[in-house]
């Protein structure tokens, strides 16, 4: 005890306040997102994509559990608690939650976007592509290229069209990124291993792309190349690769309007 004494007292006045200030920033460091460096994190950030969930009734919610969700994300995605949701499904821990299962979020709020991004140097581009399908969500994504030989979906970010049961606009993040795997989405340039690779449902050189994926595609971007120091340079399509032969995302995909309306969110 006497030895604990004497630290207190020879530690200098301006050094426990320095430790405060760490508590207090360290507990309410989650108040708003983190755009912070990836070089001084060590674990997973959570970023919503734009403003606060839009008011309004909040009930009872059923979700499909999509590759890569969590419990804790769907916490988020919600704003319910982690434990109201093991409660309502009558999960004993997270890990209950399997992809494919129907789960009751309890009294939801409006969904909004969560994404995870991780403290990175690799991530240098960002390719869009788009499913060239007209159906598809993140489970049949997912599904289809395990078919073709992938381990898992290729992309690491799919913005869904509204379809299969999906949300237009809504924004899953695969467990390729979740685990920050090398992508399997674009050979060319040897982008897989230093592009984050975003796949938009739909195919845009049919039909043009509908104005909430392209508003949900421009927050994602605007979010990963702001936290990633991502120029807009190196924010490509696919076929703008060097040595991609293909047209994705596709020859209606509105370049001059997506360009125009980055970093205005």
């Amino acid at each position: 005890m006497k030895r604990m004494i004497d630290l207190h007292r020879t530690i200098s006045p301006w050094i426990w306040r320095g430790m405060f200030v760490v508590l207090v920033l360290g507990m309410t460091s989650c108040a708003t997102p983190p755009m912070i460096s990836p070089s001084v994190r060590s674990g997973p950030v959570t970023l919503p994509l734009g403003l606060s969930p839009i008011p309004g009734p909040r009930h009872d919610m059923a979700h499909m559990v999509v590759p890569g969700e969590t419990v804790f994300r769907l916490s988020r995605m919600y704003d319910v608690t982690v434990n109201d949701i093991l409660l309502r499904n009558h999960f004993k821990e997270p890990a209950d939650l399997k992809m494919g299962q129907t789960v009751m979020i309890p009294l939801a709020a409006p969904l909004r976007e969560v994404i995870p991004v991780f403290p990175s140097r690799k991530w240098k581009y960002i390719i869009i592509h788009h499913s060239a399908t007209d159906a598809d969500n993140a489970m049949s994504l997912f599904k289809a290229h395990l078919h073709r030989g992938f381990d898992g979906t290729g992309y690491d970010f799919i913005v869904d069209n509204g379809t299969k049961g999906s949300i237009a606009g809504h924004v899953d993040a695969t467990p390729r990124w979740v685990a920050q795997k090398d992508g399997a989405h674009c050979k060319a340039s040897g982008m897989n291993a230093k592009a984050i690779g975003i796949c938009l449902v739909g195919n845009f050189s049919q039909e043009h792309v509908p104005e909430a994926q392209l508003a949900a595609l421009i927050r994602l971007v605007d979010h990963l190349k702001q936290y990633y120091h991502i120029p807009e340079r190196n924010i490509l399509g696919h076929g703008q690769v060097f040595g991609a032969r293909t047209e994705c995302p596709g020859t209606l995909f509105p370049w001059k309007t997506f360009k125009r309306r980055l970093g205005h969110i």
